[in-house]
């Protein structure tokens, strides 16, 4: 099922509004609201009191406040894509705008309205992205008549929400898999494949009993050379030097080293040399701003060039015939040894971790042969929820499709909703999917 149309249309005159219906006004936005600048907000700073919105919506409380009504509230630097519909009292820092509703008009029907403006286009060619209250005023939009407008905000208030509600159900399915991705890796890495396998103490809190077969020793035990910080050099030219791992790389593709996106810097065969890199070599990050940025990664596949790591990161290189690189990687990412890293780590202005904490972390070392079948059954679970994973990211991207073309549809009149009535039993959404 499609929407109707309305019954006539005229040319616009606007190259992205194209036709509109022929009883509509083309306005500039000023038209439609009086836009005013907001106001910093630490001299009324407060525990509690009238709402202080940002971007973000409610991030602190005043004592006092701006505007006392109905608003729709616009970035003005930094994030400015983000419209925000308001009513009752409240304060606006001073890089967001607000507005006064001008007599005639749905403040909820110009709030769906603004969703739709090109801030990319209009936005200055700053390092900051900003919107002038010149460029915003003049902004062209159409303007139906007053109830029109509240029957076009009633419907997407009813369509919105039910999108809404179904990205959220794909959010928490997200969460659920990711959950059950980590408690995957933690059941294998900690107590193995085998449930009826005889169990001994670890002798350690955190990890409890474990497989009475499995070594039980510290992280220096089984290097093959001693633990190193990486090289202390900036990116500097591409397609010269030596690829570099950078701290940022450690997080990508699942903890994976991807090589084709790594960076270049040049450096010299010595320094080469010095902080190389081979396959199944494994980095811990030793300094972040978060504290859950602590984490471990092993280097995977064969490296046809040369490849250095940077001074954020702690090289450790395993002995290959007692500890397995693919091992080591779901072993230190699993919720027990992210916790560890994190209570090992010191915090200041950053969350740091150095060698010897590091060098002096238990470990459990099943047989090679084990930490083998171990490494190949998470491969291949981890990556059937990695699949389930992205489909529900699929489907959140299609829905904020949806829902970004059914405002635009609405608010330029490409499609007539004002017979549809929100209480209607099955909404058109529900049709579109079926």
């Amino acid at each position: 099922m499609s929407f109707p149309r309305y019954p006539s249309y005229k040319d616009s005159g606007v190259e992205w509004l194209r036709e509109v219906p022929a009883h509509w006004e083309v306005v500039q936005f000023k038209q439609l609201v009086d836009i005013q600048n907001g106001s910093d907000h630490k001299h009324v700073e407060a525990a509690d009191g009238y709402p202080v919105l940002g971007s973000g919506g409610i991030f602190t409380y005043a004592s006092d406040f701006l505007y006392d009504g109905e608003s729709v509230l616009l970035g003005r630097k930094g994030t400015i894509d983000k419209p925000l519909h308001i009513t009752g009292r409240f304060w606006t820092v001073d890089t967001m705008y607000w507005t006064k509703i001008n007599p005639g008009t749905s403040g909820r029907f110009i709030y769906y309205s603004a969703l739709t403006i090109p801030f990319d286009y209009y936005s200055t060619n700053t390092a900051l992205p900003s919107m002038t209250k010149g460029a915003l005023s003049s902004h062209l939009v159409v303007r139906p008549p007053l109830l029109e407008q509240a029957q076009i905000a009633d419907f997407l208030d009813h369509e919105t929400a039910k999108i809404d509600e179904l990205v959220a159900e794909q959010r928490r399915l997200m969460e659920l898999l990711k959950e059950k991705r980590q408690a995957v890796i933690s059941h294998a890495v900690t107590k193995g494949l085998n449930p009826d396998v005889p169990m001994k103490p670890s002798g350690i809190e955190w990890l409890g009993d474990v497989p009475a077969h499995w070594d039980v020793n510290h992280v220096r035990r089984y290097l093959n050379k001693s633990l190193s910080n990486g090289i202390f050099k900036k990116k500097e030219e591409f397609g010269q030097g030596a690829l570099l791992v950078n701290v940022f790389d450690i997080y990508r593709d699942n903890f994976l080293i991807d090589y084709p996106s790594l960076d270049r810097i040049l450096c010299s065969r010595e320094e080469q040399a010095g902080y190389e890199v081979l396959a199944d070599d494994a980095f811990f990050v030793r300094s972040s701003l978060k504290r859950e940025g602590i984490a471990a990664v092993a280097v995977a596949g064969k490296i046809d060039e040369a490849v250095v790591f940077e001074c954020h990161l702690i090289q450790a290189r395993f002995d290959p015939q007692r500890f397995l690189g693919r091992f080591a990687r779901y072993l230190f990412n699993s919720m027990e040894y992210r916790a560890h890293m994190v209570r090992s780590a010191k915090v200041t202005t950053m969350t740091t971790i150095d060698q010897e904490a590091i060098a002096s972390t238990p470990i459990l070392v099943p047989p090679l042969k084990e930490q083998t079948a171990i490494a190949a059954f998470l491969d291949r679970e981890t990556s059937k929820i990695d699949g389930l994973v992205s489909e529900a990211q699929r489907a959140i991207d299609l829905l904020q499709e949806r829902r970004t073309a059914l405002i635009s549809a609405a608010v330029t009149g490409q499609i007539d909703v004002c017979g549809l009535a929100p209480q209607q039993e099955r909404s058109h959404l529900e049709m579109v999917e079926r």
